[in-house]
Order: structure tokens, then sequence, then C-alpha cells
């Protein structure tokens, strides 16, 4: 059975360990959905950003997001994208990581993503395609974590104060006006916030400027008017930022 017309659910319904789809979309978003199975999305090209209840995560090329089975999430394509999946079989994805997050795609897993999406979906579990399978499943617990998790709080009040962090990224309210506003001292607050969201203010502000950037610049956007816009002083200031979370210039992040 080949990739192309064939029933969604059959990906869900086969008894192969795991199942791979490829499916390419231009500027879109899903319905909120949620699958039987374990989901790892890697995008060959384009940009996504994934949103479950327990955070968002930008996913350029060469980064994938590990969904758990039955996790409710929303797939946005900024732009066109080259989707491509691996659905793991519950038992199977038991031994892998319960919460979602984004993963690095090494060369070779990318290679076995893209092979076993070129093989039958009903494969030979004892031939190529299933050997193929079996070791993207043992790459994929030997891959490291990348810094691009925007974990939100289940708090009302520090809810708010995320979203307009996330809706007015220039803003520079700082933890004392929040926790002034919100009657409380800033260390209260600044206690509540870390214990909500593992990270500190500091770092969680920093890391939503990121994530937005990185969709800004997939968008084309020019790095000055990024920076300006993330409420940067300078352009210098964004780069060194940037270089310091994810180890490269942002000019340089998608050449890679």
């Amino acid at each position: 059975m080949q990739q192309n017309n064939i029933k969604p659910d059959i990906y869900q319904l086969l008894p192969h360990k795991v199942t791979a789809k490829s499916v390419d979309y231009a500027a879109s978003s899903t319905p909120r959905h949620s699958h039987p199975r374990a989901q790892l999305i890697y995008a060959a090209s384009g940009v996504m950003r994934i949103e479950t209840d327990e955070g968002c995560w930008v996913v350029p090329p060469l980064r994938g997001v590990w969904i758990p089975p039955e996790m409710m999430h929303t797939v946005h394509m900024l732009g066109s994208v080259e989707m491509r999946t691996l659905y793991i079989r519950p038992d199977i994805a038991a031994n892998f990581q319960s919460n979602c997050c984004l993963i690095e795609v090494s060369a070779l897993l990318r290679q076995l993503i893209l092979s076993l999406t070129q093989e039958a979906v009903d494969y030979e579990e004892e031939g190529r395609a299933g050997l193929i399978a079996q070791l993207a499943l043992m790459e994929i617990k030997y891959l490291k974590t990348p810094a691009l998790h925007l974990p939100l709080p289940s708090n009302v009040k520090l809810m708010q104060i995320c979203q307009q962090m996330i809706e007015q990224p220039s803003d520079q309210t700082t933890i004392e006006i929040w926790a002034d506003q919100l009657a409380m001292s800033s260390r209260t607050l600044a206690r509540k916030f870390e214990k909500e969201t593992g990270l500190s203010f500091r770092q969680w502000r920093q890391q939503a400027k990121l994530i937005e950037a990185l969709e800004r610049l997939a968008a084309n956007q020019p790095i000055s008017q990024v920076a300006q816009e993330l409420g940067y002083l300078s352009s210098s200031a964004f780069t060194a930022m940037f270089k310091r979370v994810l180890g490269v210039e942002p000019s340089r992040y998608f050449e890679s």
C-alpha cells in the first residue's frame, strides 16, 4: 500500500511498531487533535509551530517534536512545509519520553525517516523497511533535546502574564511591576513562576523572544527588524543572545 490515496487511520491501525507518513502542506493549521500512537514530527523543509497544553515548540529543519500518545496538539505550518511523520505504537512509545519535547534530528535519523516514507505503509517487518524502522527507534533514544520549549503555567494569573509576553514580545514590563499589579512581592512571584514553568522569569521571557524570532526569521524578516521588534537595543545584542542559546548566528541558523 503506497503513501498516496490511503486512509489516514491506517497509520494508527496497522500492527507495525512504526508507520511513516509523508505530506506536503501550504501555510495552514491543523485542528486540535490527538493520535493513539506517539508521533515524531519532522520537517524535511519549512518551519512548524506545535502547540499543546504543556507549551509550544518551533520546529525548524534539523529538529523534530516528540508527541506522546493521545496528547492533544495543533500544528501550524509557517509557510510551505514538507512534513514527515513517524507514528510509534503505544507499547513501544512507553520506552521513550512521556512528555512532549523538541529533539535534534541527526543526519542518520533524517535518512531513516525519508527512507521509511518511501516504503509501502504496510511494509514487511522482516524486510528492509522493518530494519529501517528498528534502527530509527534506536536512534531516537540517543538524540539531544535543544532548548526551544516554551512551558506554559496552569495558574490563570501567571498564564495572563505569559500571554502578554507572547503577544507583545517587545514588552519590557519587569517582574517587580507584575508583582505589584498582583499584590505580591517580586520574590513570591518569581518563586511561583519558576515552580509552574521550570524556568525563571528572565529565562522564560528570553525563550519566548527566541521562539518568536525563529518564526520571523523563517518568514525571511531582516535580522535588524526582528531585533527591533523584539525589544533589543541593537542587532548585535540580539545576535549575541541567539548564538549563546542555539550555538550559531541567526544569519546561519536556517542555512545549516
